[in-house]
């Protein structure tokens, strides 16, 4: 097999949830390059059809399933639907969350059970109905997305953190139980990446300039420099890598 032929995606169906904007729809636009056809998910149907639209325009093969990541019958009702059509997900990109900054003695627990449901609780269920799917094929990707708060904490964000770090060992969880069944669970941790959900720190000019101080590669990231890692964890190219998490983040968690 060429070294090109290790990361075609050709023939294979990618699942990405929380796809029609930000991250989510840079990564499923780059597994579709790559040769995957896609299943697009989210809440916003409106929105989901227009990127749905966009990315067929290019050429790409698209299906659309907007449900509720947090909904556990909208999950298993949205995979019953792909069964009946006959779409088999190859590869899961688990990408869906929100974010609430707030310090953690004025958080709501409303407000962390909903953090940690988008962000964690979500990516099990999901998850789960797609390994049970994966299972009797023998073969099957899960991405989880992830965080650098993975790893390292920040104030004012503790759900989300709790929820991210809790995607690392969902990740590792996944792999002690499925790898067996052919199945690579691995997760991506992003560093400070421009998106819609980072505009307000963006734009403050204190944050800003602490990002860019702290990352060695002195920027914030791009959406689509997510791809390279996505594909190569949706490929065949990580056939024997299994409950890894790859930090994509310039370089910010690797210096003090």
């Amino acid at each position: 097999m060429t070294v090109p032929g290790l990361f075609d995606l050709g023939g294979r169906t990618a699942l990405v949830t929380g796809s029609s904007r930000g991250l989510g729809r840079a990564m499923a636009q780059g597994l579709a390059e790559a040769g995957a056809a896609l299943v697009l998910n989210g809440v916003d149907a409106g929105r989901l059809a227009e990127a749905a639209a966009a990315l067929r325009a290019a050429g790409h093969e698209v299906h659309e399933a907007p449900f509720d990541v947090t909904d556990e019958a909208a999950v298993a009702a949205a995979f019953a639907r792909l069964d009946a059509e006959g779409i088999a997900v190859d590869v899961l990109v688990n990408n869906a969350g929100i974010q609430l900054r707030r310090p953690l003695v004025e958080l709501d627990t409303a407000d962390w059970r909903r953090v940690i449901d988008t962000n964690l609780t979500s990516a099990f269920v999901v998850g789960r109905e797609a390994a049970r799917r994966m299972i009797p094929r023998g073969a099957g990707k899960i991405v989880n997305i992830g965080s650098l708060t993975s790893a390292a904490a920040r104030a004012t964000v503790a759900p989300y953190t709790v929820a991210k770090g809790g995607i690392k060992m969902l990740t590792q969880a996944m792999t002690a139980e499925w790898a067996r069944h052919g199945i690579q669970a691995n997760a991506i941790g992003p560093g400070y990446m421009l998106t819609d959900m980072n505009r307000a720190l963006v734009d403050d000019p204190a944050f800003n300039d602490w990002v860019i101080g702290r990352t060695p590669a002195k920027r914030w990231g791009r959406p689509e420099e997510l791809v390279g890692a996505a594909v190569f964890l949706a490929s065949r190219a990580s056939d024997y890598v299994n409950g890894q998490i790859v930090y994509v983040d310039g370089g910010m968690l690797a210096v003090l």
